[in-house]
């Protein structure tokens, strides 16, 4: 059973960078769609980034977009999220997700069976 750990997060203020790292062990990521989410307190998980069939289709939310990078490297087992220009509003625990979903459906959380524990994200003002 693949096991997704995610690490990178922490506190940095507007403008910055960071970048997030998600490795799957006990497995591959080899067949998966490898999915970024965040969460805020009291909002649903929240579809950011995924990347599939390796890195030809990397797919943004528009609140992302110009902004933040998904890769990954299939050799390391690991997807990174790099993130640039970050927000305050950026702020929230970053889960990173693995799974097979169907076309039209890899905005959704239900997609994807295997999850992180998550990282803190957290942009100051």
């Amino acid at each position: 059973q693949v096991q997704l750990v995610e690490s990178g997060g922490g506190t940095v203020q507007t403008g910055g960078s960071l970048r997030l790292s998600c490795t799957a062990s006990g497995g591959t990521f080899s067949g998966y769609t490898v999915a970024w989410f965040r969460q805020t307190p009291g909002k649903d998980r929240e579809f950011a980034a995924t990347i599939y069939l390796g890195n030809k289709y990397p797919y943004y939310a528009d609140s992302v977009k110009g902004r933040f990078t998904i890769s990954r490297d299939n050799a390391k087992n690991t997807v990174y999220l790099h993130m640039d220009s970050l927000k305050p509003s950026d702020t929230g625990v970053y889960y990173c997700a693995a799974g097979r979903p169907i076309l039209g459906s890899i905005r959704q959380s239900s997609s994807y069976g295997y999850w992180g524990q998550g990282t803190q994200v957290t942009v100051s003002s």
